[in-house]
């Protein structure tokens, strides 16, 4: 291993959004090993997701490739197994690549350049969460209701508990087991937590790390006023009508998200610890972000599936101090630009020669203060649209573009809290028609509109279909070879406890 390829550690948390993070500006979530990490870190302060829903935005981001370009519509939608994904760059250039957690891949590659996936997926593998815009009225038993929040409460065990602590445990053995072998590769670990995604549950000792009365409501409380077509499609797919929930609920549920968020400090925390315990903290780059945000109320809204800022902003932090100063960058970024990025890492900072031009453009730029660009892209396909949900960022602008509804342009310095749609502002009409003539030059929004219904319907007959008779699971197993673990006959025992012993006994004491 030479100092030329990194260690890469990239740690994911699902659905954590970065107005509600320490180290973006909250005044009570509480996250010592983040914070860390941000302290001693590059913090990007406006990074984004390139589509605010799990599969599209994990597919973009493993990609480099917006979601049209990859047929990344929805929950049910497949990457394709012949797309090249930041796995299969760093594992050709000589990485070792592995995945502990989510990543929402669905069809039969549930690899995609990963060499060991040491858990099973959260989430099925096949077609069936597919979206039906043509039948909108028609709502699937797997969308999103309000029982997240009206259930809001402490727990002793929950799906996603068990979840994650199997996630963590299989990090931390990993990089154990490295540390205990022979070396002779980098490593690429993503460490990808379900937490903080709702339900809103967490143990006992989680909701206790917070107080009632501290917990903050939402700054832009539910409005007829704010209600966009958008924003009124989302809630009647979550089913929220105006007297769903309460204020003592909604309340409850921002404590347990906070709760949330501190367990995956912790358990985030636990492999860190591994990774310094072990050695290989020096040679290692560390990234923290995420694959989407969540409402929590705000606006009336909640989960994500909307392009403003608490769906659609992530948390983002690069840690490695003895190869780039700590700092902030204000520039607005994406996940989609992680891959190359960590391709450059694995190829001496230079970007190598890609299979398909990437939509993602490198962030050592702004790593190293030499600038980088300022923009972040953005398709929306999913549940509560009605034809893509198309998203411009840059500068202190962000412009939203969908065919049915009416536009939306928020200037976020001005406004940080998106109050002012400035589309039909007379002041604003110039930059307004410069925004809508570049949709059009980016996107033929009629074609791709019939690009997704075209995939949703095929994904629905075959969902229909491999679910009569015999059904064939396509969900990842993961392989242990137990006749290799602990004391076996295969192997002298004295040689088997030295080799499992990290670091080596001395021979003196």
């Amino acid at each position: 291993m030479t100092d030329k390829q990194p260690n890469i550690l990239f740690l994911m948390a699902d659905q954590m959004a970065a107005p509600s993070l320490p180290f973006y500006g909250h005044k009570v979530v509480k996250t010592p090993n983040l914070s860390r990490l941000a302290e001693e870190g590059v913090v990007f302060d406006s990074a984004y997701c390139n589509s605010p829903l799990c599969a599209p935005s994990r597919f973009t981001l493993m990609a480099g490739l917006l979601p049209s370009r990859i047929g990344g519509f929805d929950n049910a939608a497949e990457l394709s197994a012949d797309t090249p994904t930041y796995a299969h760059y760093l594992r050709d250039a000589g990485y070792l690549t592995a995945l502990s957690g989510k990543m929402h891949f669905c069809g039969p590659d549930q690899l995609h350049g990963f060499e060991q996936r040491l858990t099973t997926d959260i989430y099925p593998a096949d077609f069936g969460w597919y979206v039906d815009w043509e039948d909108f009225e028609k709502r699937p038993s797997y969308y999103h209701n309000m029982s997240s929040v009206t259930q809001a409460g402490p727990c002793v065990r929950s799906n996603q508990l068990d979840y994650d602590d199997e996630v963590t445990f299989r990090a931390q053995r990993f990089l154990h087991d490295y540390a205990r072998s022979d070396r002779d590769r980098p490593f690429s670990l993503t460490v990808s937590l379900t937490h903080p995604h709702d339900p809103y549950t967490i143990p006992q000792a989680y909701w206790d790390r917070y107080d009632h009365d501290e917990i903050d409501m939402p700054r832009v409380p539910y409005s007829r006023k704010l209600m966009d077509p958008h924003s009124r499609r989302l809630r009647h797919v979550y089913q929220c009508d105006e007297d769903t929930i309460t204020d003592a609920q909604i309340r409850n549920a921002r404590r347990a998200y906070y709760g949330a968020i501190s367990y995956v400090d912790d358990q985030l925390g636990k492999v860190l610890k591994a990774l310094e315990d072990s050695g290989l903290a020096e040679n290692t780059i560390i990234v923290f972000s995420g694959d989407h945000g969540d409402m929590l109320g705000e606006r009336g809204l909640w989960y994500k599936m909307s392009w403003f800022e608490g769906s659609a902003r992530v948390p983002m932090i690069v840690h490695a101090p003895g190869r780039f100063a700590a700092g902030r960058v204000k520039e607005s970024v994406s996940t989609m630009d992680l891959l190359p990025t960590f391709a450059e890492w694995a190829n001496d900072g230079q970007a190598p020669e890609y299979a398909v031009p990437v939509d993602g453009r490198s962030l050592i730029p702004h790593l190293t203060g030499q600038g980088g660009h300022d923009e972040v892209i953005g398709e929306y396909c999913g549940e509560g649209a009605i034809a893509p949900l198309l998203m411009i960022r840059r500068g202190r602008y962000k412009f939203v573009h969908s065919a049915p509804d009416p536009d939306q342009l928020f200037d976020l310095e001005a406004d940080p809290l998106e109050l002012t749609n400035l589309a039909e502002d007379p002041e604003h009409q110039d930059l307004r028609q410069r925004f809508r003539d570049e949709v059009a030059s980016r996107w033929d929004t009629e074609t791709l509109h019939q690009q997704v219904l075209d995939s949703q319907r095929r994904r629905k007959l075959v969902a229909r279909a491999n679910m009569k008779g015999r059904v064939t699971s396509w969900d990842h197993q993961p392989y242990f070879d137990a006749s290799v673990q602990y004391m076996r006959n295969t192997i002298d025992l004295d040689d088997l406890e030295a080799r499992a012993r990290f670091p080596k006994a001395s021979a003196e004491r």
